[in-house]
């Protein structure tokens, strides 16, 4: 399949919501989006039992589906000083109050060389992959022998932690010094398998740079240009981004009554 350059030229733009009109309680086929959005449960619906499908099925549904992902791009190091690095898209934020972050990190075939890192007090670094650098951060996934260190063929830069022993990705524009708080082996109910093993990672050091950084500073998103891992062998950038503010029931309470009223004085 031919595929077209990727556009430099392209930025997110901010624009309105989708449905800037919408309004409480006002069913998705009042719009033309919407309306077109339900023809397609004309085709129906298929529905699949877990216990009965090949997990090796459910893989590439799955992270096809629960999109976009944000991507955590770890450094390690093992006791014997290899360094490791390596991306993971099971990847988001926990809390701000401790701050925390999870990862996943499946142990087949075999167990990776992060979760084993990870616990062994050194600490280690999750760093946030950006479009400059992408090609560099995907090399780095190769299935290579266990203790490779894949910093010599990434072609990145190592910057010092100042808390942990791994270093960080210098090229990232967003870093995180980690500790493990916590190592959950998730284990299959029916094999008794450890299929997965999921990372409880302790913020204790940020690293951001001061260009991505608007005026009330947090990160400004056209300048930060994250990627998210998408299905199949897809990423994604940022297209376009509208901003939705959160309703607040002391000043929506009254509109809220006022629907709800009218609504049943017309079902009645």
């Amino acid at each position: 399949m031919s595929l077209p350059p990727f556009d430099h030229d392209v930025h997110t733009r901010f624009t309105e919501p989708p449905n800037p009109s919408w309004t409480f309680a006002q069913k998705i086929e009042n719009t033309e989006s919407g309306r077109n959005w339900l023809e397609g449960e004309k085709q129906g619906w298929k529905v699949i039992d877990t216990n009965r499908e090949d997990t090796t099925r459910l893989y590439p549904l799955m992270i096809s589906a629960i999109v976009p992902r944000p991507i955590a791009f770890v450094s390690s190091v093992s006791t014997t000083g290899v360094e490791n690095l390596a991306p993971f898209s099971l990847f988001n934020m926990v809390t701000n109050n401790p701050p925390l972050v999870s990862f996943c990190c499946s142990n087949r075939p075999r167990v990776k060389d992060t979760p084993t890192n990870v616990r062994n007090g050194l600490g280690f670094t999750v760093n946030i992959i950006s479009e400059p650098f992408i090609e560099n951060a995907n090399l780095t996934a190769i299935n290579a022998p266990a203790e490779f260190d894949e910093w010599t063929i990434s072609g990145l830069t190592k910057a010092p932690s100042i808390h942990v022993k791994a270093p960080r990705v210098k090229e990232s524009a967003f870093s995180l010094e980690c500790e493990l708080f916590q190592a959950i082996d998730v284990t299959h109910p029916i094999s008794g398998q450890i299929t997965t093993t999921m990372i409880l990672a302790h913020v204790k050091y940020i690293h951001v740079r001061n260009d991505v950084l608007n005026e009330r500073g947090v990160i400004d998103i056209a300048k930060y240009k994250p990627i998210a891992r998408l299905g199949d062998i897809s990423y994604g950038g940022l297209g376009d981004v509208f901003r939705l503010p959160r309703s607040v029931w002391d000043q929506e309470k009254e509109r809220i009554e006022q629907v709800l009223e009218t609504r049943e004085r017309r079902e009645d």
